[in-house]
């Protein structure tokens, strides 16, 4: 398991883009035998890397960039490759006050060809100018008593952590040590609980010295990036610059640290397999919530959710009628009529034609049906349950269609989308909904789009679910409820860690009010899924005692993963296997025993 440790920040450690300006970092990638690149130096640059390595090897008094001897080719010199490169990006303002480090690696005897090296760098006064640019001399490198003989551009990559004198550590750029010394981790899993301390303690010690600090030899991949981060190196020996830079670039931004809780409900299973009769139906739908986006708020809730205490699971299939991975209204539709239909489309089939849905159909059998959103009323999961509309950014007629339906409540965001709704009472707020003898009442959680919980929303889903429950319940009349935690899915367009895991969290406290409400209401389904999965999320990294989440994505869209469905309660055991998201529609008439 990754550890996640306190970072130092240092002005040397920060990526630079092509073309754009700089931005802070706490750790960087090195380009590890960087003119083994197809384009040398350009590439590292472009990809964020603010320290880039060359092995250099003085022959004929010309100084080449090579591998080996063997291999060296005569257009292929530093100063070809790296000073005139330098030169070149400074007057295109390419480099302009980020700091950049060129790591040389002297491979034959280190004073003659450091002697060489000092006097090519010379013949740039604009580069040596630059407070910014440093050379750092590693390999065949002169003894510590000869560092302060050399120019301030000139600096030192010290491999010992051997105490030098104040005026030694004044020239050293760059602390490096060989990590094949401490540990032989590949880079898979984590370090073992042997070599973790080991490893641990060598960067602290490090650090303690104020230097930048690199390990060479390290395992390169995202795994080992991430772990060498968080414990505090500052330079990444990679030899996938850009792969690495890009990762490191947004690591803070997709790792998160969770301090919202659900307080996990234990289910006390009473009621299934019983034969008590359905009377009562709760869907849950977390709108972009995959196995992925459930698994980081279990994990970032001490590994547990109440969702996690359900013993009936099965998963279903979500493409829809015309394309392979399904939008909310499409998805949604398959819910709320039985039908799988076209991407955009609200309650019609795919010929345009409208479908009955579920809260129409159950209204007509003597039902009182409701809707509990995070999003507009308008928006396309909520108005599949009630509208009819061939798309789902027509939002006037779906209002529309919302003053003609057989809704008995609602609460949601998008008050400013909705009018003419006189046969709705308003509520002021969720403690006037449970005992409010309306018939109809509707509750607006905002004027318009609904904050999110790391925006303020607080504890109001659950506190709306607890007391629409109630409130549907008062009415004596069997009931169908539609609740949806909504912006899971907008943590996932946005590739946005802390949404997906509060945004999760805070569903699974609507869900536990669910299944509380089913332990004393014998007769109620709780059915739990999601609409689609948004951002091919993964969770490649994390920390289960600090609530802390990693999170990865392969897109800002919806991805056509299956999709876990939960139940609980009577009728539960209807839901498990896998199957197409519009059997759920089926599956919830089948528990209710109509036809």
């Amino acid at each position: 398991m990754s550890m996640f440790l306190s970072l130092r920040k240092i002005s040397l450690t920060v990526a630079i883009t092509v073309g754009s300006l700089a931005f802070a970092q706490n750790y960087s990638a090195h380009s590890h035998n960087d003119y083994e690149q197809k384009v040398p130096f350009w590439y590292a640059l472009g990809a964020g890397a603010t320290s880039i390595e060359a092995d250099v090897y003085l022959v004929d008094n010309e100084l080449y960039v090579s591998h080996e001897k063997k291999d060296i080719y005569k257009q292929r010199t530093f100063d070809n490759l790296y000073l005139k490169s330098i030169e070149k990006a400074l007057e295109l303002g390419i480099i302009k006050d980020q700091p950049i480090q060129i790591l040389v690696d002297l491979k034959t005897e280190g004073e003659s060809t450091l002697k060489k090296i000092v006097a090519e760098i010379s013949k740039y006064p604009k580069i040596t100018a630059q407070k910014n640019i440093s050379f750092v001399i590693s390999g065949n490198k002169p003894s510590p008593e000869k560092f302060t003989a050399y120019p301030d551009f000139i600096q030192f990559d010290y491999q010992s952590l051997q105490n030098l004198t104040p005026q030694q550590w004044q020239k050293v750029g760059l602390l490096s040590l060989n990590f094949k010394d401490y540990s032989v981790w590949n880079g898979k899993g984590g370090l073992t609980e042997e070599d973790l301390p080991k490893v641990t303690e060598v960067i602290k010690k490090a650090k303690s010295f104020k230097k930048p600090f690199r390990f060479w030899a390290i395992p390169d991949g995202k795994t080992s990036w991430e772990f060498f981060a968080h414990a505090g190196v500052d330079f990444i020996n990679t030899d996938h610059p850009k792969e690495c830079a890009e990762y490191l670039k947004n690591l803070d931004k997709r790792t998160f640290r969770n301090t919202l809780t659900s307080e996990v409900y234990q289910p006390k299973f009473l009621y299934e397999n019983k034969n008590i009769p359905v009377k009562n139906v709760i869907l849950l739908i977390g709108d972009g919530n995959g196995l992925s986006q459930i698994s980081s708020s279990v994990l970032a809730n001490k590994g547990q959710l109440t969702l996690t205490q359900l013993k009936n699971i099965g998963l279903i299939k979500t493409t829809a009628a015309d394309n392979f991975t399904t939008d909310s209204a499409a998805g949604a539709s398959a819910f709320a009529t039985g039908k799988k239909t076209k991407n955009r489309f609200i309650g019609v089939d795919p010929s345009g034609k409208a479908v009955p849905n579920m809260t129409e159909i159950l209204s007509e059998k003597g039902f009182s049906t409701g809707i509990i959103t995070t999003d507009e009323i308008v928006g396309a999961t909520p108005s599949a349950f009630y509208a009819h509309q061939k798309d789902r950014g027509m939002e006037k007629e779906i209002a529309s269609d919302l003053v003609k339906s057989r809704l008995n409540f609602f609460a949601a965001g998008g008050k400013s989308k909705v009018s003419g709704l006189n046969n709705f009472q308003v509520a002021e707020n969720a403690k006037e909904i449970a005992d409010n003898t309306a018939e109809r009442l509707a509750y607006y959680f905002s004027d318009n789009g609904v904050p999110q919980i790391l925006k303020g929303r607080g504890n109001l889903l659950a506190e709306t679910v607890e007391n629409g429950l109630e409130f549907l319940k008062n009415k004596k009349k069997p009931f169908f409820m539609m609740i949806e935690g909504a912006q899971i899915d907008s943590g996932g367009h946005a590739n946005n860690v802390g949404t997906i895991v509060t945004e999760g969290i805070d569903f699974d406290r609507a869900i536990t009010k669910a299944i509380q409400f089913a332990d004393q209401n014998p007769g109620t389904l709780v059915v739990i899924t999601a609409d689609h999965e948004t951002g091919g999320f993964s969770i490649p990294h994390g920390d289960m005692a600090t609530s802390t989440i990693e999170g990865d994505f392969t897109t800002d869209d919806h991805s056509a993963t299956l999709i876990p469905v939960f139940s609980y309660g009577s009728g539960a055991e209807n839901f498990t296997g896998v199957y197409e998201n519009n059997e759920i529609f089926h599956k919830i008439l089948k528990s209710l025993k109509i036809k």
